[in-house]
């Protein structure tokens, strides 16, 4: 097989530009210790090129697309079962990884934050990741408190994760070109095990909190907490998008003190 065919249900965009795929495996730190990498998505292998050139990590390749399977297969006949076929999203991470391992893609933009939910999910095996997403996607991951584009995913990605948008890439550099500028941001797990309140309670608050986020939080947050059982802490007279990740905490811990 000579080429895979892009498609269009799987949200398929291969990256043709060489620099800019060498610079998106470069980004991966080495000194973080991981021994291994899973690219997802990898199409035709132009970020694969580059992974397997590195000696100090293995190199694993998941892709749900058959026809993109098959090519890799033929294509580096000496990665055996580190050619993973299969979803990406069903992955059981302990089957096939050590306790520290990075993630690397191109991925699809039509399932973007499903990837990144991810990776929160298994966020104790992947102390890094480097991917293209589509820019305005990038640019909601990194954005701090008070930038408009600020939300769910950058307040769960930051409580975990040093987030950093990389560089742009333009549509002429994939093959079909997408319609969106893309983005290669690159997140390393910081040094929280776990945050310092109830993690299943900071989730609720945060989505509460944004979901409305329009309103403040004193009334965002009542279907959480009654206003009644509200103290008189200034934060809850912000609107979701003006609080840092510790600011967050701070309120989940003083919520549930009065549930």
């Amino acid at each position: 097989m000579n080429s895979v065919r892009a498609k269009k249900h799987l949200g398929q965009h291969f990256l043709n530009d060489k620099n800019a795929a060498q610079r998106i495996v470069a980004a991966l730190d080495t000194s973080l210790g991981f021994k291994q990498v899973l690219e997802v998505g990898p199409g035709m292998g132009i970020l694969s090129d580059f992974l397997l050139q590195e000696t100090a990590y293995q190199t694993f390749l998941i892709d749900v697309d058959d026809e993109s399977i098959v090519y890799l297969a033929d294509k580096y006949p000496e990665l055996g079962d580190r050619l993973i076929h299969g979803d990406f999203l069903a992955l059981d991470f302990a089957k096939h990884f050590e306790e520290k391992m990075a993630i690397i893609g191109n991925f699809p933009y039509n399932i973007s934050s499903q990837i990144l939910f991810k990776i929160l999910e298994e966020r104790q095996h992947v102390v890094q990741m480097v991917g293209m997403f589509q820019k305005e996607v990038a640019e909601r991951c990194v954005a701090k408190p008070g930038n408009k584009e600020y939300g769910i995913l950058s307040v769960f990605l930051q409580a975990y994760y040093d987030v950093e948008y990389l560089f742009t890439v333009k549509a002429g550099a994939f093959n079909p070109p997408p319609k969106v500028l893309s983005g290669v941001m690159r997140m390393t797990r910081n040094d929280r095990k776990k945050l310092d309140c109830d993690e299943k309670l900071f989730w609720r608050v945060v989505k509460a909190a944004f979901n409305q986020r329009r309103k403040t939080l004193r009334n965002a947050l009542s279907g959480v907490v009654s206003k009644d059982r509200m103290s008189d802490n200034a934060l809850y007279d912000l609107r979701a998008e003006r609080l840092s990740v510790e600011d967050f905490v701070q309120l989940t811990n003083e919520i549930i003190n009065v549930l």
